[in-house]
């Protein structure tokens, strides 16, 4: 073996052994988000805008933030997120959080604790009940007396900033929760000072603006010792200790997003992306094996090793930014499989090179470093773009959409290396110890000689029949055709220990009084159903179905809620992204090809597959979501792709035809790499399969638009560029 291969494998071994010693071991250094793991995703607002200076309202996030780690802290909530967005957002992550009701309450109390004196007057309290309030006066209910009504004075006349500890105790029968407060120093005087002046009046202690009690000030209190009583669950006092512990907050907060994932759906949902995962690589591998052979054995070795750089990548950036909060997600699982297909392209790409030199009568060594030669700029230039795309997606995107970016960002990085350098080294090992002879591999095509750009008008008004019905389709459904990650909204996703239906469903809704619910139901799972509101319905629901159906028991998988505000910057982001994503491309293309007449035909073709996928997700009756512009941002990585592999052989092959017109020119070089198209868009779409198949019903809409974007990629790279582009460029030479 020459130093130069024996250099090579150094290094591919060392990238190998580094990436698994960077995932051991794998429980801490892959973390599985929300989506995989169960737990809740929240975006808060605070409610500052009222403050009357700039620097109010931003102490009045920071104070908000602190609040929170505290009472998460408080909780025992391991790998908690809390993060500022924005002005006035907090960004909250809570893994394993399965009580959705407890923490909601615990993090929208305010949790502002207040001491009111009581007017004791009767005839005040008779008026007031008359509906003439006395001025500087409120009438308030003891909710926790029965509903008693009392009149108290607005002005507290002590708050709660000098508690120092509150605990859940018991009264003497043991039986009933009370809260016992401790004050600090300060807190301790103050309430000493109140209680000497106010004996035998009545105090009452009033928390967000309900009154907890008022009991009656016996004897001065100087001990610094106050309890709350009062008819409280133990979950409840517990909470309330919590909170007041733990300080107020400044302003209320208001839930703008939420995501919460039940653990069993996060169970489903590992074990569906491990056997999408597995089955789209097991046919990738088969197939490749099976169609070259040799080559494809090797490819296939390097999509493994792919695969491992990928993991072994978060797991070194989660050792190296332990803050990072690298997670694998569920679209990330998705863009692993992704990028295994799409890693099978430049494998082809070489093969493909190499079978043609062979062709031409090179000898196998020369055959292999010209074919590596000749395909690396496509490579190099495939990538580059669909990195655009997944840049893009990881400035606008959210949540699971940022770990979608990710794994397909480092898988495309891994693709260069694994199908340029590890695969050209094993190549030139088997050659130079003389194991492989020849490069044995099937055919798809032999000499194609079809007519493509003589079919042009005919795919215009195919194309342009197809957009027409969606943007009718669209007209029709207006805000339905958006979900709610971009119309606002709640889903609800629940399982029920007994088959339902969605007619039963729909009347105990109605009878329930939550109106136009969207209620879904699946045919293979009848246990589960899906219901889309408008409104946040899910505390309702959930009384629903305890009272009209105790014997059947229901888990919740899922609660997504989007408000309408939330929903429309998260449409604008996208569109943003979209956009951005075209014009990163138009401006590599045309840097790249030295015109800018081949790249805008390419981002015309791109905006034309963007059309036809959103129609004909509206035509088949599925929404437009976050999920959905992913992959419309992934089919526009794959559909420039391939424009760039025909017309980097389009470039090649102009000096070599000085004799034929580029009409002629293109037409032969989409010929030459028909076999290529084919093969990926095959390989790709395997993939997608795997995934719409077996990736759960999380992913199928969004494995439904891969398959149908790499299709009309494909499409509209033949047919739809090669046309615009050699109108554009006319008589020009290029």
């Amino acid at each position: 073996m020459s130093p130069e291969l024996r250099k090579r494998f150094f290094i591919i071994a060392a990238v190998i052994a580094g990436c698994f010693a960077s995932l051991i071991p794998i429980n801490k250094r892959i973390n599985l988000g929300l989506d995989l793991k169960g737990g809740m995703h929240l975006i808060l607002k605070v409610q500052n805008d009222n403050l009357p200076t700039a620097q109010a309202k931003e102490d009045a996030v920071l104070k908000s933030m602190e609040v929170l780690r505290n009472r998460i802290d408080g909780l025992g909530v391991a790998e908690t997120l809390i993060q500022r967005q924005g002005d006035n957002q907090i960004l909250l992550q809570l893994p394993g959080v399965t009580d959705r009701d407890k923490a909601l309450d615990m993090i929208g109390r305010v949790a502002r604790l207040e001491f009111h004196l009581v007017d004791a007057d009767d005839s005040h309290l008779k008026d007031a009940l008359s509906g003439h309030v006395p001025d500087g006066e409120e009438l308030m209910i003891v909710k926790k007396e029965g509903d008693t009504p009392i009149l108290i004075y607005k002005e507290a006349a002590m708050d709660g900033e000098g508690i120092k500890d509150a605990k859940v105790d018991f009264a003497s029968n043991g039986l009933q929760p009370k809260i016992t407060m401790t004050f600090n120093d300060k807190g301790t005087k103050d309430f000493g000072d109140l209680t000497t002046a106010h004996v035998n009046e009545r105090l009452a202690i009033v928390l967000d603006s309900e009154v907890l009690s008022a009991p009656n000030i016996r004897e001065p209190i100087l001990s610094g010792d106050a309890e709350i009583t009062g008819d409280f669950k133990v979950e409840e006092a517990s909470l309330l200790a919590l909170a007041l512990r733990t300080g107020a907050l400044p302003v209320p907060m208001t839930v703008e997003e939420e995501r919460t994932i039940g653990p069993l759906l996060g169970k489903d949902s590992i074990e569906a992306g491990i056997h999408a995962t597995i089955m789209g690589g097991v046919a990738i591998v088969f197939f490749m094996c099976l169609y070259y052979f040799i080559g494809g054995f090797i490819a296939s070795a390097a999509l493994a090793i792919n695969l491992l750089m990928v993991l072994g990548s978060m797991g070194l950036l989660n050792i190296l930014m332990p803050d990072s909060q690298v997670t694998l997600t569920l679209p990330g699982i998705a863009g692993i499989i992704l990028t295994l297909g799409m890693a099978v392209d430049a494998n082809v790409l070489i093969n493909e090179r190499i079978r043609e030199e062979i062709e031409n009568g090179r000898p196998l060594s020369a055959s292999v470093s010209t074919g590596y030669a000749r395909a690396w700029s496509a490579i190099l230039d495939s990538h580059v773009t669909s990195l655009i795309a997944a840049f893009f997606l990881f400035q606008f995107g959210s949540g699971p959409i940022k770990g979608f970016a990710i794994t397909l960002s480092t898988g495309l990085i891994a693709s260069l290396f694994t199908s340029i350098y590890i695969t050209r080294t094993v190549f030139n090992w088997l050659i130079s110890e003389r194991m492989i002879k020849s490069l044995p591999m099937m055919h798809l095509f032999k000499k194609p000689n079809f007519n493509f750009l003589n079919k042009k008008y005919i795919c215009f008004a195919l194309s342009g029949s197809i957009i027409l019905w969606g943007a009718i389709d669209f007209m029709h459904k207006k805000d339905t055709a958006f979900g709610i990650d971009f119309a606002g909204g709640q889903i609800q996703e629940y399982k029920f220990s007994q088959p339902i239906t969605a007619e039963g469903l729909r009347g105990l809704l109605k009878q329930g009084k939550v109106q136009n619910a969207v209620i879904q139901t699946f045919p293979n799972a009848p246990e589960n159903v899906i219901i889309r509101t408008q409104e946040d319905t899910s505390f309702q629901v959930a009384a629903i179905f305890k009272n009209q159906m105790p014997d059947n028991a229901f888990q919740v998988l899922r609660i997504e809620k989007v408000g309408p505000v939330v929903g429309q910057a998260l449409r604008t982001k996208a569109v943003y992204a979209i956009v951005l994503a075209l014009l990163g491309m138009l401006i590599y293309i045309g840097i790249r090809f030295k015109h800018f007449s081949f790249g805008a035909a390419t981002v015309v073709a791109i905006f034309h597959d963007v059309l036809i996928t959103l129609s004909l997700i509206l035509i088949s009756g599925r929404q437009i979501d976050l999920l959905v512009v992913t992959a419309i941002l992934t089919i526009t990585g794959y559909s420039t792709n391939d424009a760039i592999i025909i017309y980097d052989r389009v470039r090649e092959n102009v000096p070599k035809m000085k004799n034929k017109s580029l009409a002629e020119v293109i037409n032969e070089s989409i010929n030459q790499t028909l076999g290529r198209t084919v093969l990926t868009t095959f390989m790709t779409t395997l993939s997608a399969l795997s995934l719409f198949y077996f990736g759960g019903e999380v992913l199928n809409t969004f494995a439904f638009v891969l398959i149908r974007g790499f299709l009309f990629g494909t499409y509209s790279t033949v047919w739809i560029v090669s046309p615009l582009f050699l109108w554009w460029q006319g008589n020009k030479k290029w």
